[in-house]
């Protein structure tokens, strides 16, 4: 039987005006056929630090309080083999030039989503992939996303890439698990230094992941595997 595997999409500071300096995107994915498995796990996690079984995880959440829960969510992640993570960042969208590239800021963000996610799909597999948006276009850019990587794909009657499909985190524990990933690189590239607790799990992912989140993964790294774009000179 052929795998299908669930890939969980969050995102950042992605619009071309926002006031951020960083755009971030990132992906999380597992066995299909496993994720509520880990979906319990995260939700026994909550249960053992005594919060709610709706206690959403977010990166903004993060406090002194819960450091100790995140901490040991982070050590989820790495400890579990099913588990991988791919992020890209964009460290300073000011220095983007799209005239030069005949393409809108939007052309660029999806550029950006197939180079992050088609180095996932293996077309002897299945793929659902989850998509948590943030603003008023969110279904269009499903929409828009399905198509690009299906055409990439030769995946013309969608029997590869199965679904995009847009959800509210709050539903997805491994969603949530997404948008703490993101939130530390995010955190990173924008230069904060403004929370002890974030600092903290900032410090923890690099000693899980041996990578300085400032500079690219190797490129066959599969655990924690990043890419941080750089501008064409």
């Amino acid at each position: 039987m052929t795998e299908t595997v669930h890939i969980y999409c969050d995102e950042s500071c992605h619009l071309e005006n926002d006031g951020m300096k960083a755009m971030v995107l990132g992906a999380l994915w597992c066995p299909a056929e496993r994720q509520k498995s880990l979906s319990r796990k995260v939700k026994a996690l909550k249960a053992q630090y005594g919060l709610p079984p709706g206690f959403e995880i977010k990166w903004v959440k993060v406090s002194p309080g819960k450091l100790s829960f995140y901490q040991a969510l982070l050590d989820l992640f790495f400890d579990e083999p099913l588990l991988r993570f791919r992020g890209l960042v964009v460290p300073d969208k000011q220095l983007l030039d799209h005239g030069r590239f005949a393409q809108s800021h939007n052309d660029f963000y999806y550029k950006q989503w197939y180079t992050l996610l088609n180095r996932l799909i293996d077309p002897e597999k299945h793929y659902r992939i989850f998509l948590d948006i943030k603003d008023t276009q969110g279904r269009r850019k499903v929409a828009k996303l399905h198509d690009v990587l299906c055409n990439a794909n030769y995946d013309f009657d969608r029997s590869i890439i199965e679904s995009i499909e847009q959800v509210q985190s709050h539903d997805v524990p491994l969603l949530q698990l997404a948008d703490l990933l993101i939130g530390a690189l995010s955190y990173v590239h924008r230069g904060r230094h403004g929370s002890p607790a974030k600092q903290a799990l900032v410090a923890h992912i690099r000693h899980r992941s041996g990578l300085s989140l400032e500079q690219s993964s190797l490129w066959r790294a599969e655990k924690f595997n990043l890419l941080v774009w750089r501008a064409q000179s």
